[in-house]
């Protein structure tokens, strides 16, 4: 994992808001996959640091969250 300059990696990735937001807002994610890296912010504050993974521990990021 790491952590992107938002002026570099912002512009132009395809964001998508986590499915389980509501509408209302509150606490919710936002993922940018790309080939090599998925991209996660927080939809509140898109200008504020945005998260790095490789597919394969993003893969079991999510394998380990839905066990929760």
């Amino acid at each position: 994992m790491s952590i992107a300059n938002t002026e570099i990696q912002n512009s132009g990735l395809p964001w998508f808001k986590s499915s389980y937001s509501s509408p209302q807002g509150g606490d919710c994610i936002e993922v940018a996959p790309t080939p090599r890296t998925v991209h996660v912010r927080d939809s509140k504050d898109p200008e504020g640091p945005i998260l790095r993974f490789t597919p394969d521990a993003w893969a079991d990021f999510l394998t380990y969250a839905r066990t929760l």
